[in-house]
């Protein structure tokens, strides 16, 4: 990997890659600063067979303590954080993988293009919803998509348009390269209702989640018929829950927390948090078949 030194470091520890603090190192950690450095390490990792995965925001991933072989990439220089607005008159809007929902949204809702506002609130960077088709009980991401480049892992671009993708409940088929950026079709509308209806949605989102000091994640879908992971946890009296420092969430039983040390001038010993984690999701799905049939889907990707 020496070519490609400018950019890449080794043995990076990626807890502060990730939402809940945790986590091993990685072998190698590439932030390319063009798509031609991208393209040029994805074809080099294809010929030496090494392993490649992007990680965005880290919303969504619990790394091993163990650590990962390979290469994790970041794409949060500006060639993939810039936002388009379409200059042809039509309400398109493109966005670099490495934009948060949150910008794309909020950039949208100024230019008066309707119809994702209500995703405000799901965390996470363009190429990591797109990859899982974040979304609510009533919309989701994919929906919105007109077109998404991707690079392949020879180091190639593919131009897909909606019809060669395929949208899935927390799912797509653009897992198989890297997400460089993707435009999406929105609707016209008035930018104070738009304000007005993101404002309510952003409320309502953050009076469901933990509170923002405290490390906190997703951890589990709702089931694809729509019953919610947190109805289920609490019916199945796991909400509250504790396996080490890993925590059933109080407020919202979809997430777990990490429990913090109450002095301050202590740091806190994140070892085996990811293994409590683990051992709680798998507490939860357990009890959930056991007592209801139901097989609930963690939200994590666990590397």
């Amino acid at each position: 990997m020496d070519v490609f030194k400018s950019f890449i470091r080794s043995n990076v520890c990626l807890a502060n890659c990730t939402r809940l603090g945790v986590g091993g190192t990685v072998e190698y950690f590439a932030v390319p600063e063009s798509e031609s450095q991208l393209l040029a390490l994805l074809e080099s990792c294809r010929r030496k067979n090494v392993s490649a995965r992007v990680i965005g925001s880290g919303a969504n991933v619990l790394v091993s303590d163990k650590g990962v072989a390979g290469v994790v990439i970041s794409l949060s220089q500006p060639a993939f954080c810039r936002i388009e607005l379409n200059k042809s008159g039509e309400p398109l809007i493109t966005a670099g993988a490495g934009v948060k929902l949150v910008q794309l949204i909020t950039d949208a809702v100024a230019a008066g293009f309707g119809g994702i506002e209500g995703l405000i609130g799901i965390p996470g960077t363009i190429g990591g919803v797109l990859c899982d088709n974040a979304g609510t009980s009533n919309d989701n991401i994919g929906q919105w998509v007109e077109s998404v480049r991707v690079a392949n892992f020879d180091g190639t671009i593919s131009n897909l348009s909606k019809n060669e993708i395929t949208f899935g409940y927390r799912s797509s088929s653009l897992d198989t390269g890297v997400i460089l950026s993707a435009t999406f079709r929105l609707e016209f509308d008035d930018i104070k209702e738009l304000s007005k209806r993101m404002q309510k949605f952003w409320i309502v989102r953050k009076s469901q989640q933990p509170f923002s000091q405290i490390p906190a994640v997703m951890a589990f879908n709702s089931t694809k018929t729509g019953t919610s992971a947190s109805d289920l946890i609490e019916q199945v009296s796991l909400k509250g829950t504790q396996i080490g420092k890993a925590i059933i969430s109080e407020h919202n039983p979809s997430f777990i927390v990490v429990e913090q040390n109450d002095n301050k001038n202590d740091n806190n010993d994140t070892r085996g948090v990811v293994d409590d984690v683990k051992r709680l999701i798998q507490l939860v799905q357990e009890r959930i078949l056991e007592k209801t049939d139901i097989e609930l889907e963690p939200s994590l990707r666990i590397w």
